[in-house]
């Protein structure tokens, strides 16, 4: 076989590594592929195009998006946080509604006309009335029902916070998720591009009968699983992408890109945090609110045991007599009011009805406390499973896996260990890398689920970027 291994070999030298760096690479390549197998030269050029930073999806597009740009922007266009603010608004309405006096009654009318000639001289008491009547709840009553309406109106309000960290909640982890995608796809791209030079090492060494076919077929088959993952990852990207423009109400969806995974450190205790949620959740606030509308609504149901008064106030004009003597025109004021009499049929019922919504809102009260109680002590559970995770791949798991790598490409050197072994510990350090990825995004996640639980952001410090090294 006179085939050179410099003609798998093609493209441009030049590199975006040190000049120190790079001759490390060359000679790692010079022991991969056998110093008798290739020149200097060659291993230069090998070096060049293996150390060639490949450009990251999340490199080439536009700057990063900072989290804060996209939460102020759904702060203020998220149709849902403004359709929620409309209700408060709409609340607060009702309740200046709620307890003012209905409408009075004006009335007009003809008194005491003699039908036989329809004549207002005739009769005495044949008169042209004006008249006002006004009804007047017993007391108490206008003050519950604004009682009821303002406890329905705190309930909005504490509708209108969870939605806002709900909202908040989402779109972090949909941040860090599509931050997670994009550093997934920046690190395919370099360990693909890794693989493309050792599948070219496997056929230079297969050209000059040092490997074996298997060696070629083994880097391929890994080579198209790497294409495979960046098609998945790129179906990612773009279904993130849109959500993330929902969540922030944006139209540039394109020009989301986020910042990449960080790990946060979050140095809150469990019992204060569950104090916390138990006093700040707003789905609890609301329950309480329901709660308090509620023992409003059973006062009000029994104050309707007492009755409600009407005061009616009409003014009547009289003609004179038929000899032209003028007639006095008349007041009258009078007080009506209505008897509760249906008691069992209509007003127990009512109050019946007032009581069992109440224990309702109890129950579910009690029903939010408990599943708050555990969702939050999961979600701490979680976020420090994943932050230990991130700090043993970080400090452990993975600077071992690189230094089995060295360690294989030494033992390659001397023909110790097979190129299927040299792959094997490539793609284990591949691996690593993807699992120090995914418990930094695991546990930034848990950090939003867990905000979200107990009502509000908890200090953070940045401690890593979860990137290798």
């Amino acid at each position: 076989m006179n085939a050179r291994p410099e003609a798998a070999l093609s493209g441009p030298t030049d590199t975006c590594i040190a000049p120190k760096d790079r001759h490390h690479l060359v000679v790692w390549l010079r022991a991969v592929l056998g110093a008798r197998c290739l020149t200097l030269g060659v291993v230069s050029v090998l070096a060049a195009v293996l150390g060639r930073a490949v450009p990251a999806l999340a490199e080439t597009a536009t700057a990063n998006t900072p989290l804060e740009v996209l939460l102020l922007d759904a702060r203020e266009r998220n149709p849902e946080l403004l359709g929620a603010a409309r209700e408060i608004e709409a609340a607060q309405a009702r309740t200046r509604a709620a307890g003012a006096l209905e409408d009075p009654m004006a009335e007009v009318g003809l008194l005491n006309v003699p039908t036989p000639s329809w004549s207002f001289r005739e009769e005495d008491m044949t008169m042209k009335m004006l008249g006002l009547s006004q009804r007047l709840p017993f007391p108490g009553k206008r003050d519950l029902r604004t009682a009821v309406a303002a406890q329905s109106a705190e309930a909005a309000e504490a509708n209108y916070r969870d939605v806002l960290n709900r909202i908040v909640r989402d779109l972090k982890v949909a941040y860090t998720d599509l931050g997670f995608t994009y550093a997934s796809i920046a690190l395919v791209q370099r360990n693909k591009a890794t693989l493309e030079q050792l599948l070219k090492i496997a056929e230079a060494r297969y050209v000059v009968g040092q490997g074996t076919q298997a060696d070629v077929l083994k880097a391929q088959t890994e080579l198209a699983m790497m294409n495979d993952e960046l098609i998945q990852l790129e179906r990612e990207r773009l279904a993130m992408t849109a959500e993330l423009a929902r969540l922030a109400a944006r139209d540039d969806a394109n020009a989301l890109v986020p910042q990449r995974p960080a790990l946060s450190v979050v140095s809150a205790e469990l019992p204060a945090l569950e104090e916390r949620a138990m006093r700040e959740q707003p789905r609890l606030q609301g329950f309480a609110a329901a709660i308090m509308r509620q023992e409003k609504a059973v006062d009000l149901a029994r104050r309707e045991y007492y009755p409600d008064f009407d005061v009616r106030l009409s003014y009547a004009q009289r003609d004179p007599d038929p000899s032209g003597m003028p007639r006095d025109n008349m007041v009258n004021l009078s007080l009506a009011v209505n008897l509760p009499l249906w008691r069992k049929s209509k007003l127990a019922p009512m109050v019946a009805e007032a009581q069992a919504m109440r224990e309702q809102a109890a129950r579910m009260l009690e029903a939010e406390q408990f599943m708050t109680r555990a969702t939050v002590r999961q979600q701490h559970a979680r976020l420090g499973q994943s932050a230990k995770s991130a700090r043993l791949y970080e400090t452990s798991i993975l600077p071992q896996a690189r230094l089995t790598l060295e360690a294989a490409l030494a033992a390659y050197r001397v023909n110790r260990v097979d190129f299927l072994t040299l792959l094997d510990n490539q793609m284990t350090v591949f691996n690593q890398e993807r699992a120090l990825l995914e418990a930094t995004s695991a546990h930034e996640n848990a950090l939003a689920e867990l905000e979200y639980w107990v009502g509000g952001r908890l200090d953070a410090t940045e401690a890593s970027s979860g990137e290798p090294p």
